[in-house]
């Protein structure tokens, strides 16, 4: 493993970690968020074909990288709408918490990536784990302060969202899905690079219907708020970037995909710990022990989830 693949695998942990803190910071409405984010992915997604020349896919590989996008679209709306009622620090690790368990159980039965009945067994316990990390983080000492309908509004946000983030990671490993090769499009391999456009497209396909939707409340596509955004899509699509470059095999100067995986996971702290410091969203002393132990134990549990392949 060299340095140089560190660093390169450090660049999603700051950028994803940064990303909600900073279209929060920014402000606006969901609408203003999803549509400068994704226009901000979309321009370092077009940088990166025409500087690498991956070339760019058709047929269903095209098909599937835009479904992909707009998966991560429809995630990150709920997300974003969990982030107006209880704040991105609470958000995170809940919305992290809910993609590792549906992406490793996808991996795990559908993909066969976790071999055997103890491997199963550990990763079911790993995922118990997740599920406990983020319940710590959420935790309110008092009581009377904890706007339990919000709170209940944004976990339910974040399920439904899921559905779209688990889009985003199963799409472009549709020809992986050996046992469905009778009903499923059959597709040659994609590589992370390939994907990037066509996903980033979808994005902002989604972010454009989205807006549509509410034009008769009003018109996203002309406040300053939704092109202000697109400064925290660039944090969103370089740290994507440099995570597929990192997830590329050691032989080939990267960290591998497992390693880069757990290691790009730390985000969630950055993020949380940045949206409690930079955005004022207290906690006290109580409650900071315990979400940093929740992290923690996420951490732990998804390090655990990606080596069990």
């Amino acid at each position: 493993m060299s340095a140089l693949a560190l660093l390169i695998g450090i660049v999603p942990v700051i950028g994803w970690g940064f990303f909600p803190t900073v279209s929060s910071k920014i402000g606006g409405k969901p609408a203003n968020q999803i549509l400068g984010a994704t226009i901000g992915a979309l321009i370092v997604a077009f940088v990166v074909f025409l500087v690498t020349g991956c070339g760019f896919p058709t047929g269903w590989n095209l098909v599937f990288g835009i479904l992909s996008g707009c998966g991560w679209g429809f995630g990150q709306i709920m997300a974003f709408k969990g982030y107006t009622l209880i704040g991105s620090s609470r958000v995170m690790p809940i919305t992290t918490a809910f993609q590792l368990i549906v992406t490793a159980l996808w991996g795990a039965f559908a993909l066969g990536s976790w071999p055997g009945v103890t491997n199963k067994v550990i990763g079911m316990i790993a995922l118990i784990v997740i599920i406990i990390g983020a319940t710590l983080t959420t935790w309110n000492e008092n009581k009377e302060n904890t706007n339990v309908a919000a709170l209940r509004k944004a976990i339910i946000y974040q399920l439904v969202g899921v559905i779209g983030y688990w889009l985003y990671s199963a799409a472009p490993q549709i020809e992986n899905l050996k046992w469905a090769q009778g009903f499923v499009p059959r597709t040659t391999p994609m590589s992370g690079l390939q994907a990037f456009l066509p996903q980033a497209i979808g994005m902002v396909l989604v972010a454009v219907i989205y807006g549509i939707t509410l034009l008769k409340q009003e018109n996203v596509f002309k406040q300053a708020t939704s092109y202000k955004q697109i400064i925290a899509g660039f944090f969103f699509g370089i740290a994507a970037l440099a995570y597929l470059v990192a997830a590329q095999p050691v032989e080939k100067g990267g960290l591998g995909l497992s390693t880069a995986f757990v290691v790009s996971q730390v985000s969630v702290v950055i993020a949380t710990l940045t949206g409690i410091y930079m955005l004022g969203q207290h906690k006290t002393h109580k409650e900071m022990v315990a979400t940093l132990i929740g992290l923690a134990l996420i951490i732990v549990a998804a390090a655990v989830t990606a080596f069990l392949n």
